[in-house]
C-alpha cells in the first residue's frame, strides 16, 4: 500500500500497455454479456460508419484503471472512476491494438489522505479516455 506522505504531484505511480486481440474481444463479450455485432462483425461496423470493429469500452475502461489497482495493492481503495471515452480503438482482424496507460497523481488532499489519479489511455498515439480520474483512499 503506496504511503500518502510519500506522494508528489505529478509522480507517475504506473504505466502498463495493454494487447488487444478480436480474441479478447470474444472473451469480453461472454463474460460481459455485450454481444453487439460492432464488437465482431467488420461488415457491421462498416455499416454503421465505424473505421472496423472496435474494442468494448468498458473493457478498455477496466484495463485502464489496472494500474492503479496494481500499485494500491487493494480494488477497495478506489473511491470513484470516471471516464469520457472520446475516441475508438479499432482491433484488427489480425494483429493487435494496443493501449497504452500512463498512471499520475494530480491531487492530494492532506485532510482526507485522498488522491486523485490521472489516467492518461492512448491507442495510435491518440488519447481515447478523456477526463480519466481516478479518486482513492489512501
Amino acid at each position: 500500500m503506496p504511503e500518502y506522505s510519500k506522494l508528489a504531484i505529478g509522480e507517475i505511480i504506473g504505466e502498463q500497455s495493454f494487447r488487444l486481440t478480436r480474441d479478447s474481444l470474444v472473451r469480453y463479450a461472454g463474460a460481459s454479456g455485450d454481444f453487439n455485432t460492432i464488437h465482431y462483425r467488420e461488415d457491421i461496423a462498416e455499416s454503421v460508419g465505424l473505421p472496423g470493429v472496435l474494442a468494448h469500452g468498458m473493457l478498455s475502461m477496466g484495463l485502464a484503471v489496472q494500474p492503479v489497482v496494481s500499485w494500491l495493492g487493494d480494488s477497495g481503495k478506489v473511491l470513484d472512476y470516471g471516464v469520457r471515452f472520446t475516441k475508438p480503438v479499432v482491433v484488427p482482424a489480425k494483429g493487435e491494438a494496443v493501449l497504452l496507460v500512463v498512471a499520475k497523481v494530480a491531487v492530494l488532499d492532506e485532510e482526507t489522505q485522498k488522491a486523485r489519479i490521472d489516467l492518461t489511455v492512448s491507442f495510435e498515439e491518440s488519447t481515447v479516455l478523456g477526463k480519466a480520474q481516478v479518486w482513492v483512499q489512501l
